[in-house]
């Protein structure tokens, strides 16, 4: 049975004379039943009402009959000595005692409350919770459960410091102790008495693990300047940060807090808190859904088509790229905000892919809609496809974050198959490229190519040719087939890149090669898996 003891009743008539609020005040007294903080607020009144009025002589538990897990116990320790009451030049100011409950009551129902600011008090009543709910439907989001995620102004734990101290020096008249551990957080209080009515009113269970979360972020715009002084004790503290618009956030002051000695916090902010004039306001009331990933291969069959936008200097060099002719689709179907490409290497613009196409998978970001049939993502891939004629895409199904790793594995280890068309400058036979077709797991160092050097570090990498095999066409082209370790840069191959790749075919023909045209004919990564369709 969650209680409270004749041990509680001073820090009940303290906090009320303070301009509490009767669930924080159980927050203090370290009641951790969590339906007891879902009764209506009057009722909490009442209940601390009859309690103080309740003059018993020996310890004896009143209260809300309630079952719940047994709440944090006070520890039973002395106290060390120490100055019983200080003023605010030096601390704690002297609280006089509640003779008359009832006028506590009365002063403590119509304010805003001291510690929460209100948290605890109209923003835990269901017109809070139905405004939260309308902003969550109107967004027209999928979702099986919820998250809800809650972001308190950083002064409430300047004002929950100095209500502890109240607290914890009463408590030390009576041979008590109160660790800072043991009080019941805000956001745990805040949470119980919320996603009950959440998970009512939306018709889904709260999760801890669920990807869709509702979010509010609280202000209090009368106190934003009473976690100043922090700063100036505590210097180090605070740090400006690029994507912080103040320094003052919650981790910096928490931290202030912990470095601070508790004689000067009380020389700097009063104590108990002062009772402000007005609520918090919800500043903003969002939601997220966790990503997506969507993944398959595609194969392009244009030599006029990056991989993605290909933007020089800010301008745009051509219209499309294939990252934006399949996100597009995904994009309008999934509802997003925006999107992340990634794939299993990638090809030049005027490098067409064929064969079983190139892995890829796409990273929706916020989607409202979450649940695809196979059917559905079939039909989805057959609208990418009707959609251009300069690339097609196939296996494209719903997959794990942690899977694409198995993508991003086949860059380096795995094997590519290419297919070349060569020029030389001097006359050939085809005996005279036979010999080609001999040879195997041909060693390269290819120093970084003259062509990427803006992007890529310069280096000497080391690549091997697996397998070739010669097609010759005239006496001054032939087309060459490749299996090569993947990451190999295959026009450097050919014309040598001014000697950065050795050996090349120029040097094995004893001649000037060039590359005229290049095609991936495979990229030997094991995923995703193939689908019928």
């Amino acid at each position: 049975m969650s209680s409270l003891t004749e041990k509680d009743r001073p820090i009940v008539q303290l906090l009320l004379n303070t301009g509490t609020c009767p669930r924080c005040i159980l927050r203090f007294c370290c009641v951790g039943s969590q339906t007891l903080y879902r009764c209506p607020y009057k009722d909490l009144m009442k209940d601390l009402k009859e309690f103080l009025e309740n003059n018993q002589e020996k310890e004896d538990t009143v209260c809300f009959d309630v079952v719940d897990p047994p709440c944090k116990k006070i520890r039973l320790e002395h106290m060390e000595e120490g100055p019983d009451d200080l003023n605010h030049n030096g601390a704690l100011q002297r609280i006089p005692s509640v003779n008359n409950e009832s006028a506590a009551m009365e002063n403590s129902a119509v304010k805003v409350c001291n510690v929460c600011l209100g948290i605890l008090q109209e923003f835990s009543e269901a017109d809070f919770v139905k405004k939260v709910c309308q902003k969550v439907n109107s967004a027209d989001y999928q979702f099986t459960s919820f998250v809800f995620s809650v972001s308190l102004p950083p002064q409430l734990s300047v004002r929950e410091r100095a209500a502890w101290l109240l607290v914890k020096q009463e408590m030390g008249k009576l041979g008590l102790s109160l660790a800072k551990d043991d009080i019941i957080q805000l956001k745990e209080a805040y949470k119980w008495i919320i996603h009950p009515q959440l998970s009512e009113e939306l018709g889904v269970p709260a999760d801890g693990k669920s990807l869709f979360e509702v979010s509010v972020v609280f202000g209090h715009p009368e106190t934003d300047e009473e976690c100043h002084f922090l700063a100036t004790a505590c210097p180090d503290c605070f740090k400006p940060a690029k994507n912080k618009q103040s320094v003052f956030t919650r981790m910096a002051v928490i931290k202030a807090l912990e470095k601070i000695k508790e004689e000067d916090f009380l020389k700097h902010f009063p104590c108990p808190p002062g009772s402000p004039k007005n609520l918090c306001v919800a500043l903003e009331i969002q939601c997220n859904n966790g990503a997506v990933f969507v993944a398959g291969r595609y194969n392009k069959y244009s030599r006029n088509l990056p991989q993605t936008p290909w933007i020089i200097d800010g301008e745009r060099k051509l219209e499309s790229s294939v990252e934006e002719l399949i996100s597009e689709h995904l994009m309008a179907e999934f509802k997003a905000d925006s999107f992340n490409f990634s794939s299993s290497g990638r090809e030049d613009v005027d490098v067409r892919t064929l064969g079983n196409g190139r892995p890829f998978a796409i990273e929706l970001v916020n989607p409202r809609r979450i649940h695809f049939t196979a059917e559905e993502m079939k039909g989805l891939q057959q609208t990418i496809n009707n959609s251009s004629d300069k690339i097609q895409v196939r296996d494209l199904q719903l997959v794990t974050r942690s899977a694409i790793g198995r993508m991003k594995e086949g860059e380096e280890e795995k094997t590519k198959t290419y297919s070349a068309l060569i020029w030389t400058d001097k006359a050939i036979q085809k005996e005279d490229i036979a010999f080609l077709d001999g040879i195997k797991e041909l060693k390269l160092d290819q120093k970084t190519p003259l062509r990427v050097l803006h992007r890529r570090p310069l280096a000497v990498r080391c690549r091997i040719i697996h397998t070739m095999k010669s097609e010759y066409i005239d006496e001054h082209h032939f087309r060459l087939h490749l299996k090569t370790q993947a990451g190999t840069y295959i026009k450097e191959f050919v014309h040598g890149d001014f000697g950065r790749t050795k050996p090349n075919i120029g040097s094995l023909l004893n001649r000037t090669a060039d590359i005229l045209e290049l095609d991936v004919e495979s990229v030997d990564v094991d995923w995703p898996p193939t689908l019928n369709n």
